[in-house]
């Protein structure tokens, strides 16, 4: 896997000194998204062919048949018309030259030309994919070095899962790499996959209508299925709803639900912007989840929407507004889970705290988990994640009634850990954190599913000091509706200060004692050295 992703990237390199990040990115992904449809194909070809010469077809018969669309899209394969091919791209590379009236072509109208075949045969992918390869900014000698590259590139002979689980873990390490390459606008289309697994962990969303009101590149949706495939559940059993305001981030979001074999009717014709015209406005939602441009200063308002049922958010912050969409959303029953910037769980300008007292009231919160730092590449604020009960009772959804509570976890250190360095998580590089599943993910959502009584909890559920705590409605109303966990927690036995304060006193005054005496001496022997060089 890791030769594979290393291949790609060296073909990204091809076009990187010549495009910007954002412009490359939409032509690397767009020809991964065309090598796996294609080499996806003539695998199946290849299958129906050998199916039929074992079943004594001759040729002639075999050409008759093995074009049968349903032989293809019953196996979730899409149709890919000769010219679209990858073999045909590949044998002209540098171009394609004239042949009689046809006048000669280069790579990049042949790749426009092969776009538009697909989705002319694969009705699902119309307006879905990028035709941006013929244009002046693309270097036409580079592009057909990219394809020559892609040809040590194959999705296929390994079964159509193996295949399609290849080519999404692919595609999700491109999103990522260029989501770092972009800096902060990567984070308009990439969510870490940590952060959305610690969201499908604690929801875990299995049947229902899913959805994400800004949903990027639809990581929230690949996640939910990878749930449902590891938990021996069916895909079948939800139905996938999204939308999103940027063009080119849509599209990336159709390709990747594409990939990984996602019906993605749900994320509508077009791309648009929820506050603006909401797309699913008479579809209630099981299961919400979303990671919202943080404290986004300019949006559409309208202080007449009926979404407003908490208050109106104020005009230079939309976080309230996210928040109450989303709410306005839920299903009886239904459940979110939103990523929000920290400041939100505080906030009291313009009426935000008056909002916020609204929906605690409601006991609509039940959950509130604070994350570790660096989980975001593309932005220093630290995040936390809202999880939001349309019931609290107990029933289907929990053992235990927790109506007038909301579960607060403190999730930058975990409890388990001694010493200074106790974060949840390891550093992937100098400035990006990484959670681990088995270890960090499972081990929060299991504290939430105790809490609530879930057949899905491994343990039974008791605060701990400095990382989590069930809380009245009326401890949160006395503390002025602030939803930090830090507030409620207390301090862990790691943090607690057991030191007698004379010993405490004692000690550090002959540290810092010794440290003077250190100063003082290294201030001689710089002196007598300064000296020696008059």
């Amino acid at each position: 896997m890791k030769e594979l992703k290393d291949t790609l990237w060296k073909a990204a390199d091809k076009l990187r000194g010549s495009l910007s990040a954002s412009q490359y990115k939409d032509v690397i992904l767009g020809l991964v998204f065309l090598k796996y449809v294609s080499d996806a194909f003539d695998e199946r070809r290849e299958t129906i062919r050998t199916d039929l010469l074992n079943e004594g077809y001759d040729e002639d018969q075999i050409a008759d048949l093995i074009d049968d669309a349903e032989e293809y899209q019953g196996y979730g394969v899409f149709l890919v018309p000769e010219e679209a091919r990858w073999a045909y791209l590949s044998e002209n590379a540098k171009g394609k030259p004239a042949v009689g009236d046809e006048p000669a072509k280069n790579i990049g109208a042949l790749i426009d030309a092969a776009m538009d075949a697909v989705m002319k045969a694969n009705p699902t992918l119309a307006g879905t994919l990028p035709r941006i390869y013929n244009r002046d900014n693309i270097d036409q000698r580079r592009l057909g070095e990219l394809v020559d590259l892609f040809n040590n590139a194959r999705f296929s002979r390994q079964g159509e899962h193996r295949a399609r689980d290849l080519m999404g873990e692919v595609y999700e390490y491109f999103l990522g790499a260029f989501a770092r390459a972009e800096g902060k606008r990567g984070g308009e289309f990439f969510t870490p996959p940590s952060v959305v697994k610690v969201i499908v962990e604690v929801l875990e969303p299995s049947h229902g209508r899913v959805y994400d009101p800004c949903c990027g590149s639809g990581g929230m949706f690949v996640q939910t299925e990878k749930f449902i495939h590891e938990h021996d559940g069916d895909t079948k059993d939800i139905s996938v709803f999204g939308q999103e305001s940027i063009e080119e981030t849509w599209r990336l979001a159709k390709m990747n639900l594409a990939i990984h074999g996602i019906e993605n009717n749900g994320l509508g014709a077009r791309w648009g912007d929820t506050f603006a015209r909401d797309q699913h406005a008479d579809v209630q939602m099981d299961f919400v989840m979303a990671n919202p441009p943080f404290n986004i200063k300019h949006w559409t308002r309208n202080v007449e929407d009926p979404r407003w049922k908490y208050g109106v958010p104020p005009a230079n912050n939309a976080n309230y507004a996210w928040i109450q969409h989303i709410l306005s959303k839920l299903a009886p029953g239904g459940k979110a889970g939103v990523v929000m910037a920290n400041g939100s769980l505080a906030s009291n300008t313009n009426g935000e705290g008056d909002i916020r007292a609204a929906i605690v009231d409601a006991d609509l919160v039940a959950s509130v988990v604070v994350l570790p730092p660096q989980l975001f590449r593309s932005t220093p604020i630290p995040v936390c994640l809202w999880f939001f009960l349309k019931d609290k009772t107990k029933g289907k959804q929990g053992a235990i009634d927790r109506s007038g509570q909301v579960l607060f976890i403190d999730a930058r250190n975990d409890p388990r850990k001694s010493g200074p360095n106790r974060e949840f998580g390891f550093m992937v590089d100098r400035a990006e954190r990484d959670l681990d599943y088995e270890n960090d993910i499972r081990f929060i959502g299991n504290i939430f599913h105790a809490w609530r009584g879930s057949e899905s909890a491994t343990s039974s559920y008791a605060d701990v000091p400095g990382f989590c705590r069930s809380v009245t409605l009326a401890e949160i109303r006395a503390a002025d509706y602030t939803l930090q966990p830090g507030r409620y927690v207390g301090v862990g036995e790691a943090d607690q200060d057991t030191e007698p304060a004379e010993e405490k006193v004692a000690r550090l005054t002959a540290a810092l004692v010794a440290a003077f005496e250190e100063s003082s001496m290294r201030q001689g022997l710089v002196r007598a050295a300064l000296e020696r060089l008059q």
